[in-house]
């Protein structure tokens, strides 16, 4: 078969094309078949595709997180009503506002009972924070070491909570073992509702 036969072929007869012919044009219509299909249909159905799976991975990892968490409520419920008990009890140790006058009497009469000598106790102004207020105050006191080891180990063992800040100690003279000792003691008071 010669090219230029090619140019004589007549669509309206093409049942009557020789075989390679008939195979090269239905391989050629195929293949435009299915690149106009891919390209029509398929093309952006395949982009839809990638973002769905994109989608379900992010979802699936999402899943995962969250079935952790519910297999683990009952232990975060648990954890939760001991934080709350915990909490609860922390809160009894914040002094209210008609104990914050005795607990600073505590806190002089701690450091009396261990020896020192009180230079400086001076309250300062409270200063809220969230649910609670700090009050700090500073002292200065003379005694030896032991007498402020005992003081702030007895500070510590009060029933409220008292913390001790900036402390800097000095000798006192050259002969002895007198020292004094800066400190600032900070107390929380809880405020309650209103507050106060």
């Amino acid at each position: 078969m010669e090219l230029s036969s090619l140019s004589e072929l007549d669509f309206n007869e093409s049942g009557e094309w020789p075989l390679p012919i008939k195979i090269v044009a239905i391989i050629l219509l195929a293949a435009l078949v299915w690149g106009g299909g891919y390209y029509f249909l398929m093309k952006d159905k395949q982009a839809e595709l990638e973002t769905l799976e994109h989608t379900e991975v992010q979802l699936k990892k999402e899943f995962v997180t969250k079935q952790e968490k519910a297999w683990n409520l009952a232990a975060y419920k648990t954890q939760l009503a001991e934080m709350r008990v915990t909490f609860s009890s922390m809160l009894k140790q914040l002094p209210r506002k008609n104990e914050v006058a005795d607990l600073l009497i505590d806190i002089s009469r701690t450091g009396l009972i261990n020896g020192l000598e009180f230079e400086l106790f001076k309250p300062g102004a409270e200063r809220p924070v969230d649910f609670y207020a700090e009050l700090p105050i500073d002292m200065k006191v003379t005694g030896t070491y032991h007498q402020f080891a005992g003081f702030v180990s007895d500070v510590a063992s009060l029933s409220r909570i008292v913390i001790l800040h900036n402390l800097s100690m000095a000798p006192l003279g050259k002969d002895g073992d007198k020292m004094t000792m800066d400190i600032t003691a900070k107390t929380y008071r809880y405020l309650d509702d209103e507050g106060k």
